[in-house]
């Protein structure tokens, strides 16, 4: 993993480097093909514009939130107990995380239909209202603005897109909920039907930046 200062915003030759947070939710790191695809997405961006890159397997420190905390969150900042923080350290973590970044690389499998519980353990502990989201009189309002996500996700037999695919639209949901609306999808799906064919157009797309559509594929 390489980590660069997350306080340190840099500018080389007149251009703004991105900050790249890279979050793998893979639970086989040697045989993912969504963290294949993850690394020919770093490789290009780097031929492309300066980086800084934080890198996260969300399977290493995972944590799932119980009555603890939950209590925790719910208590205020100022009044929380030693042992509260601590419940919270994690989570305050991944926030920085999103904070730091401004391109937000996403890999992830279905997993039955879904995503990883690693994963849906991640977005409970970033989703956290006065954190990353408020409300106002219209509702609920993400506090995570200026900032790009790419998500890539692999299937065994699912379409993107179709009624079973319950990915896809729920990512895109979660980070235009926390604020993140410039979002794209590339999906290598069906891969038990024809691994190299569907390996080989994400690939082909990754290579050439054609990511514009590919929420209009999904939506």
């Amino acid at each position: 993993m390489e980590t660069r200062d997350m306080n340190n915003f840099s500018t080389l030759s007149g251009l703004q480097q991105l900050r790249v947070l890279r979050l793998d939710a893979s639970a086989s790191p040697a045989e993912s093909a969504s963290r294949k695809l993850g690394d020919a997405m770093i490789a290009r961006l780097r031929r492309s514009v300066p980086i800084e890159l934080h890198q996260r397997d969300l399977n290493l420190d995972a944590r799932f939130i119980d009555a603890g905390w939950i209590e925790a969150n719910f208590t205020p900042c100022g009044e929380r107990s030693k042992e509260q923080s601590e419940l919270l350290r994690l989570s305050d973590r991944l926030i920085e995380e999103l904070n730091w970044a401004n391109h937000i690389l996403l890999t992830t499998p279905m997993y039955n239909f879904s995503v990883p519980a690693t994963l849906k353990s991640w977005i409970d502990l970033v989703c956290r209202a006065g954190v990353t989201f408020s409300y106002d009189e219209d509702g609920p309002m993400g506090l995570l603005s200026y900032k790009r996500a790419e998500i890539i996700v692999t299937t065994g037999g699912v379409a993107l897109g179709s009624e079973t695919d319950f990915v896809s639209g729920y990512l895109k949901h979660v980070f235009t909920f926390l604020g993140i609306d410039d979002i794209d999808i590339i999906g290598a799906d069906r891969m038990n039907i024809d691994a190299e064919d569907s390996l080989a157009r994400a690939l082909a797309r990754i290579e050439i930046g054609d990511t514009g559509n590919a929420l209009a594929e999904v939506a």
